[in-house]
């Protein structure tokens, strides 16, 4: 949120979160930004669509969202909808694929690097057009939370800044 404070590109309208005690609600309250909470349910019937149109959003940026985004949803916001995965798609996406869940197949698999990556939303889980992509290197010393670690870096150099670059 730091990195579109002073913005003269684009800047943060909503924050919006299936779950009311994302720490990123608090967040945004402390950067003076809106924020809508909402379930599943009302997600699936056109509630969180309404409340985007309402606001007048044009970009959705994802970050840990985990619910599967309707396609209505996703065909309001053609092209403008990105989500961060914290692996190098097309390896290690898909139903069930976020979190711990990656960086421990990541791991088993004695994979030599990861990383992130930043896609289009389209109608399938972390399927949509790659947008970005940056690798860290691995150790066989690696752990699962160290793995988390180097993708959280990643996450935090290069997020903000391909969005900037996107709208």
């Amino acid at each position: 949120m730091e990195h579109f404070q002073n913005s003269d590109k684009a800047a943060i309208a909503l924050v919006a979160s299936n779950k009311t005690d994302a720490f990123v609600l608090e967040r945004a309250k402390k950067f003076g930004v809106p924020t809508y909470t909402f379930t599943r349910k009302e997600m699936d019937a056109g509630k969180l669509l309404e409340k985007l149109q309402a606001e007048k959003i044009d970009w959705v940026i994802l970050a840990g969202f985990l619910l599967k985004i309707p396609a209505e949803l996703i065909r309001a916001f053609p092209e403008r909808m990105i989500n961060i995965h914290p692996a190098l798609l097309p390896n290690y996406g898909g139903k069930g694929m976020y979190g711990h869940h990656v960086h421990e197949a990541v791991k088993a698999a004695g994979d030599t690097q990861t990383g992130i990556t930043i896609h289009l939303v389209n109608e399938h889980y972390d399927e949509g057009k790659v947008i970005f992509q940056a690798a860290t290197p691995l150790t066989p010393e690696d752990t699962p939370e160290s793995i988390a670690q180097k993708v959280h870096t990643l996450e935090h150099r290069y997020f903000a800044e391909v969005i900037d670059s996107l709208i």
